[in-house]
């Protein structure tokens, strides 16, 4: 016979509104019961990967939140194809959770094929996502169809195909992440916004080899996928703002979007170029990726590794591009620190050492007055 205590203590609480769940059956049983307002804390431990929630739609006022009940020891989903899927849900957080050794996808959040209907007011706050995949197009954070979406706190370490994929999501926010590349993963990108993707701003992030294209604003999607349907670029008004890139095959890769801008960001030594401009989505309705941004970013670069600053391909408005107010410095050729860019630039300040302290500080001293980039780095540990 179990005693009184003990059977009590098994139980699911319920503390200020709050359910507390300590097991696997807690936890599933109380996913099957969430309603506007729902608050759910697991209790630290290991617990089965593979939960999901369907047509859980919370409200402005009354919001469904699923969080650790004690952030410093969080719950742990390992293992399986998924540990979280969401699917029509609204005004829905998760927060304070691991998520380790996904075969698939760490967290995925859609519309369920459903565009009319897409997700809603989701937010993922203090998530830790390691080790997805390992290779394939298998992502850390997978979003398809999500409309006021909110990722921040979140750490993020090897993943297959992307680190965070937004497909067809609008008026995101992304800030205050970490993201780190690890041996023996794809990682083919970290942040991917495409499939007619509009109104994201990322920023205050870091991002550390992250792989071939640590940004990609844009890229490739099959039309079936897009969210509108006829939307006629890949991205758009996608801004990339203040964020710290270290290492990969370059900062950022701009496909198939148009108005959209990388400004105010440190990029430190990338392997092969500084930017990417490429056109990979060619249906006639597609505009060509043209009338971008990219300004007051301070670019740390190697010209033993980095002969061709801007890489180019085919069929983009590469010469519509707006580039202004950049600090480059190729710190192994100081001589040779002047771009070759596909437009003019203005305001530019080349071969000047920023005087960093070591490669994830913020400059110490003043350059050129007006010309001086606006670098806030996030997440020093």
């Amino acid at each position: 016979m179990i005693p009184r205590i003990a059977a009590l203590w098994m139980l699911p609480l319920a503390i200020a509104g709050a359910e507390i769940v300590r097991d696997d059956a807690q936890l599933r049983h109380a996913l099957t019961e969430l309603k506007p307002g729902s608050i759910v804390r697991i209790a630290p431990g290991n617990y089965r990967p593979g939960l999901s929630a369907r047509d859980v739609r919370g409200t402005a006022q009354k919001p469904v939140l699923i969080e650790a009940l004690d952030p410093e020891h969080p719950p742990v989903f390992e293992g399986g194809n998924e540990a979280w899927h969401l699917t029509d849900v609204s005004h829905f957080t998760l927060r304070g959770l691991v998520c380790r050794k996904q075969k698939n996808n760490g967290i995925n959040i859609d519309d369920g094929g459903s565009f009319e209907t897409p997700s809603e007011h989701v937010t993922l706050d203090q998530l830790h996502i390691e080790d997805t995949g390992p290779n394939g197009n298998f992502d850390a954070i997978k979003c398809s169809g999500v409309e006021h979406l909110k990722i921040t706190r979140c750490r993020i370490s090897g993943w297959g195909g992307q680190a965070i994929d937004f497909v067809g999501c609008h008026h995101a926010d992304i800030s205050d992440c970490e993201i780190k590349g690890k041996p023996g993963f794809s990682q083919h990108t970290g942040p991917q916004f495409k499939g007619g993707c509009s109104d994201v701003w990322m920023h205050h992030c870091r991002l550390t080899n992250v792989g071939q294209r640590p940004i990609q604003i844009g890229g490739s999607t099959g039309l079936d996928y897009f969210r509108p349907k006829d939307a006629p670029y890949e991205a758009r008004a996608i801004r990339v703002e203040d964020n710290l890139i270290i290492g990969g095959d370059c900062a950022v890769a701009i496909t198939g979007a148009d108005r959209s801008s990388f400004s105010h960001n440190t990029i430190v030594r990338p392997d092969k170029w500084i930017l990417r401009i490429l056109q990979e989505t060619r249906e006639p309705r597609f505009v060509r990726c043209g009338d971008n941004t990219f300004s007051n970013n301070l670019i740390i670069f190697e010209r033993s590794k980095v002969a061709t600053i801007a890489n180019i391909g085919p069929d983009t408005r590469a010469e519509s591009f707006t580039f202004s107010g950049n600090h480059w410095f190729a710190a192994d050729a100081p001589a040779q620190s002047r771009p070759d860019l596909p437009a003019l630039e203005t305001e530019a300040v080349h071969g000047v050492d920023p005087d960093l302290d070591g490669p994830v500080h913020a400059p110490r001293k003043n350059l050129t007055a007006g010309a001086r980039p606006k670098v806030t780095l996030p997440l020093r540990r």
